[in-house]
Parts: C-alpha cells; sequence; structure tokens
C-alpha cells in the first residue's frame, strides 16, 4: 500500500486481513485498502454530518452504477440528451425515438436520463433490453419514463456529479437533441472533458429538426464569443458535428469506430487501439501529426503492452504508439478520423 495512505501498524494490519477475508487480491485489495484507509480517516477530522453524508452516498451512487453496468462493460453505448419536456408530437421527439431505434440497430445500448421527453423518446426506440435509465431525484420527484421504469438497467442518483460522472464514464458516443440547461450542461462538460483529455475521445452528434434550428443558432454564438476572442481554438470545432438527418448522426458514430477501437495512456506513451494498421498509416501520421508529438518521438506500429495482457478482448488489435506533448486534443480527433480513412 502507498505510504501515504496508511495509518500505522496495527490498523493497517487490520484492513489488510480485512480486505483478504472478502477474497480481494492484487491492485484492486490494495486500492480497497487505500479507500478504507481514507474513510477512517474522517473520524479525527471533525467532519460535519452534511459532509460525511456527501461522501457516503456519492461512493455508493458509484458502487452500485458500476455493478449495473458491469455486465455491459463490452457493449457500446450512446447517451442521449434533450429536453424532458418536448411533447410527443414534437418532431424532435419522433427524430430521437428513430435516432434510438437505428442506432440499438448497430449494436450500440442507449443511456438517458429517464425522464420523459427526449429521454422517453430514446428509450422508447431502443427498447427496453437495449436501454439504460439514470434518473435524478429532484424536489419534485422526477418519474422514470414507462420504456424503463422498473428495470433492473434503471438507477436513481441523488447527486447530479455523481449520474454526471457515469454518462460521461460510459459513454462511447453523445447525442444531442434541444434542450434546457441540463442539455447545456451536460454538452458542455462533454466538450470540456475531451477538449482537456480527462475522458477517452468519442463523437458528439448535435441533432436538430431542419425546419427548426437549434444547434447552429448555438454554433453561432460560440464563434462570435469564444471562437472570436480565442476562448477556444479553431481546431475545438471538431470535437463535435451538427446534423438534421437521422442517418447522418447514426453514420457519424459508425464512422467514428470504423477502424478505431480505443485509446488510453500506458506509461508516457498515448497508445490508439485500431482494427488494420500498416506502415503506410505510420508514414501519414508521423507527415501530418508531427507536431503533437514531443521533441524526436515518432508514430509506431506495435502489439499489446504487459500492462495491458488482463484485456483480453483487446490483446490481438494493433496499436499505434506515440510521445503525446499532451498540448493539443482537439488534434487526437483529427488523428482518429485520418485513422478511420484507412
Amino acid at each position: 500500500m502507498r505510504r501515504h495512505h496508511q495509518l500505522g501498524g496495527k490498523f493497517d494490519r487490520i484492513i489488510e486481513d480485512l480486505v483478504r477475508d472478502f477474497g480481494g487480491e492484487g491492485e484492486r485489495a490494495l486500492l480497497i485498502q487505500e479507500m478504507i484507509a481514507t474513510a477512517l480517516r474522517f473520524v479525527n477530522e471533525k467532519n460535519d454530518r452534511g459532509e460525511l453524508k456527501i461522501v457516503n452516498t456519492a461512493l455508493r451512487e458509484l458502487r452500485y452504477a458500476f455493478k449495473i453496468f458491469s455486465p455491459y462493460r463490452h457493449a457500446k453505448k450512446v447517451c442521449v440528451f434533450g429536453s424532458a419536456r418536448t411533447p410527443t408530437r414534437a418532431p424532435e421527439y419522433r427524430m430521437a425515438k428513430q435516432f434510438a431505434e437505428e442506432i440499438a440497430r448497430e449494436g450500440f445500448m442507449v443511456i438517458t436520463g429517464a425522464a420523459s421527453g427526449i429521454m422517453e423518446a430514446a428509450n422508447a426506440g431502443a427498447g427496453r433490453e437495449r436501454s439504460f435509465g439514470l434518473n435524478i431525484r429532484l424536489p419534485h420527484e422526477q418519474e422514470p419514463n414507462p420504456y424503463i421504469i422498473r428495470d433492473d438497467k434503471l438507477m436513481t442518483f441523488k447527486y447530479f456529479f455523481t449520474r454526471k460522472l457515469i454518462f460521461v464514464k460510459e459513454a462511447n458516443a453523445i447525442a444531442l437533441f434541444p434542450g434546457g440547461f441540463g442539455t447545456h450542461d451536460e454538452s458542455f462538460e462533454a466538450l470540456t472533458l475531451i477538449q482537456t483529455g480527462k475522458t477517452n475521445p468519442f463523437p458528439i452528434v448535435m441533432v436538430e429538426h431542419p425546419g427548426r434550428p437549434y444547434w447552429k443558432p448555438w454554433l453561432d454564438f460560440i464563434k462570435k464569443q469564444l471562437l472570436k476572442h480565442h476562448y477556444i481554438s479553431p481546431q475545438d470545432l471538431g470535437f463535435f458535428r451538427i446534423v438534421t438527418r437521422i442517418e447522418d448522426a447514426v453514420g457519424e458514430i459508425k464512422r467514428f469506430y470504423r477502424n478505431y477501437h480505443s485509446s488510453r495512456f500506458v506509461g508516457n506513451l498515448f497508445v490508439v487501439r485500431v482494427h488494420r494498421a500498416s506502415a503506410g498509416l505510420a508514414k501519414v501520421l508521423n507527415k501530418e501529426f508531427k507536431d503533437i508529438l514531443r521533441p524526436k518521438g515518432r508514430f509506431e506500429i506495435i502489439g499489446a503492452f504487459p500492462e495491458e495482457h488482463h484485456e483480453k478482448e483487446t490483446l490481438h488489435l494493433p496499436r499505434i504508439a506515440f510521445h503525446f506533448n499532451r498540448k493539443n486534443y482537439a488534434r487526437i480527433r483529427e488523428l482518429i478520423d485520418t485513422v478511420n480513412e484507412y
């Protein structure tokens, strides 16, 4: 166990024995021991009851969500966001339902906030078997929609921050339909995390009806205020696509995973897993993306690392490995687009 989390002698041994008795072993056991040691530190830190309730509730919500998603870990998932106030007669409702139907047909599962409106439409389109619902407990008691209520994949959260963490952690793509503050909260959360490299890259599609512009006026504001004043870079606009046709929304998500599989850091190397790679692809990347390499760095095609031995389902995939300078994650999105052309 890491020294700064130890409590000292007898207590460390008690925690180690306790975790071992529950069947914990290896790195997982060490992390659980650290969690227990951290919790015990609250005893002498004079936190009030409200602070302890926040920690306790957050931990319980996250543990339960991890448990529910665990059997579906290898299924790709799309989070669908939009207004709970969208009526069933609205064209956006019909578009959200059609989108969920088609993306589910492509093998994806759908995650929504479990409420009415756009969320109901998406759960209806995907069907109960391919739907998750992440409900939030509100003062006026937000009821789950009939397409996810009483399903084992329905979760109810007290805190928005734990709910948002699960949305982004489980997302392999995000589809945004017109909505209110919550929709914009989720959109900027996702964009911020991708821009700063705090989550793996994934496609974001913003869907609007061709006769009812919503995201295009939003983009005008982004360009006139954020881009014009250099609060973002021009390349950051590549993190999302605005579409008016459902086939374009589905196509954008499918295209993102045509060759690209996933990515992560292994030590100091940024590693992109792909379905196909070649010396020709490495040559193109070394020519077109040398600006994101650290000095003397190169793109190389390699196999799996020893650290990835437990990820059996990806061991056969080739990797593109390079020393990323971590300065421009928008270029990572452009790199993925280039990889998907091969």
